[in-house]
């Protein structure tokens, strides 16, 4: 199962027809979801009765909106729409315990000016219980490409490989593997220069031969590239169809919800964004 969190703006919009697609690729149900204060979805008399039923009257109307999306995108999908009491955070992840991947858009209609991504994409990337994908921005134009971001932790590179190659095996799409390494100062000398690339693209060859040889139908392009991993991944996914990171890397301390990196790319990512999961089952 696919959910998909809207609140009646354009990015729940486009997170719904996202998401359609999406649950098309992998023959999946999907559920549109809209949260509510729970209040509203219990008062069925009472004082506030009325109030309560008019703001339900409104969410379903945001809900039939993103139905309707969702069908224009992929008519033959199976689609539930659901009413979610409370916080909408804490109903979309608890929501998300028995989902494969959850769809949230960037912003919604409490985005305040300024921000790149909202409260609620933020929160719910950092705290679902599974993969969580964010419709920042579609490209205008395809062009058969996923990128995936990996770095020297094992856990996390396996997830967001696994994620990225299953990904491009349903596109039919090309996977463009991206390892950033950063360089020690500007005049470094040319052989450590040399020998941090050498090592990068060793990291890449090692760790891709097993997913080669498993996914053969899949057009692997092997990046190291040496730069700030967000200013590298930015450019890397520019038109591209998908960016997959994990949530954790790039020397993320413990304790952090996501790694900075991550953290990063919800703000600056210039396609929809995949956040991978560290330690946790995949459908």
């Amino acid at each position: 199962m696919i959910i998909v969190g809207v609140d009646g703006s354009r990015a729940g919009l486009e997170a719904a027809g996202w998401a359609a697609m999406e649950a098309a690729l992998r023959e999946a149900p999907l559920t549109v979801a809209h949260a509510m204060p729970g209040w509203v979805c219990e008062a069925q008399s009472g004082r506030y009765a009325a109030v309560a039923k008019w703001m339900r009257d409104g969410g379903a109307m945001v809900l039939a909106a993103a139905e309707e999306r969702a069908h224009r995108e992929q008519p033959k999908i199976s689609i539930t729409t659901v009413l979610l009491p409370g916080d909408p955070r804490v109903a979309l992840i608890k929501a998300a315990n028995e989902a494969e991947l959850l769809v949230i858009g960037s912003h919604g209609l409490g985005g305040v000016r300024g921000l790149l991504v909202g409260s609620v994409a933020y929160g719910v990337a950092g705290h679902a219980p599974c993969d969580v994908v964010v419709v920042r921005q579609l490209p205008a134009q395809s062009r058969g490409e996923l990128v995936a971001a990996v770095d020297g932790s094992p856990e996390s590179r396996s997830r967001v490989l696994d994620f990225a190659f299953a990904e491009a095996g349903l596109r039919g799409a090309s996977l463009r593997v991206v390892h950033a390494w950063r360089g020690f100062e500007a005049a470094e000398p040319a052989e450590l220069s040399d020998r941090a690339e050498r090592g990068g693209r060793l990291v890449l060859r090692d760790v891709l031969a097993a997913y080669r040889e498993e996914h053969p139908e899949v057009d692997v392009i092997e990046e190291a590239v040496r730069g700030h991993p967000v200013e590298v991944l930015r450019q890397g996914a520019e038109g591209a169809d998908l960016l997959v990171v994990g949530s954790h890397g790039y020397g993320a301390f413990a304790g952090l919800v996501m790694g900075s990196v991550s953290q990063a790319m919800l703000h600056h990512s210039p396609c929809p964004l995949a956040v991978v999961r560290s330690g946790m089952r995949h459908s």
